[in-house]
C-alpha cells in the first residue's frame, strides 16, 4: 500500500509553491514569466473598461510610477462581470492608454472566474492569506504578492489602489 501511494503521488501534480511558477501573455502578445519579478512585490488586479471602478486605472498608474522600485503593477482585463470588458486586446490597450495614460503591464484579456479561469487566478483565489479566499466577486479585486512570490493581502474592488491600506504594505 505504501508503494502504491508513493507511485500515485509521483503522478499527481503538486500545488504551486508561489506565483513564480506562472507566466502569462501580455496584451502585446509577449510571454511574461512572473519569476522575472523576484525581489519586488507584485500587485495584480482584474480590470474592466466599462465598470464603475474603471477610474481606478488612474490610481493604478500613479501607484506604478510612485513605487516603481518596489512593486510591479499588472492589470488582467476580464469580461467575467456584467460583460464590462467586451473589447479586443487592441481595444483595451488603446482605451487604457488614451483615457488613463496606462504604462503599467497589462495581460491579454482572460477569465478570472469559472471553468476557463486563468491558472494564476485559480491559484490566487485559493492561496492562504490573512484576508479571504474564494472566487473573485467583481472587477478590480486586488492581490498583493511579496518579494518571495507569496500572496500577502487581498483586497475587494472598493479598496482604492492609493489607499493607506495598500500603500502601507509597499
Amino acid at each position: 500500500m505504501k508503494t502504491l501511494l508513493l507511485i500515485m503521488s509521483m503522478f499527481m501534480a503538486l500545488p504551486p509553491e508561489n506565483i513564480y511558477q506562472f507566466s502569462f501573455t501580455s496584451i502585446d502578445g509577449k510571454t511574461i514569466d512572473l519569476k522575472d519579478f523576484k525581489g519586488k512585490k507584485i500587485f495584480l488586479v482584474n480590470t474592466a473598461s466599462k465598470c464603475g471602478f474603471t477610474p481606478q486605472y488612474k490610481e493604478l498608474e500613479e501607484l506604478s510610477k510612485r513605487f516603481k522600485d518596489k512593486v510591479v503593477v499588472i492589470g488582467f482585463p476580464a469580461n467575467n462581470f456584467g460583460s464590462q470588458e467586451p473589447g479586443s486586446n487592441d481595444d483595451i490597450k488603446s482605451f487604457c492608454e488614451q483615457n488613463y495614460g496606462v504604462t503599467f503591464l497589462l495581460a491579454e484579456k482572460s477569465s478570472v472566474k469559472g471553468d476557463d479561469i486563468n491558472p494564476i487566478f485559480d491559484y490566487l483565489t485559493k492561496a492562504e492569506n490573512p484576508d479571504f479566499t474564494g472566487d473573485i466577486k467583481w472587477n478590480f479585486e486586488k492581490f498583493l504578492i511579496d518579494e518571495n512570490g507569496h500572496l500577502i493581502h487581498r483586497y475587494r474592488s472598493a479598496t482604492k489602489p492609493l489607499s493607506t491600506e495598500i500603500t502601507s504594505q509597499l
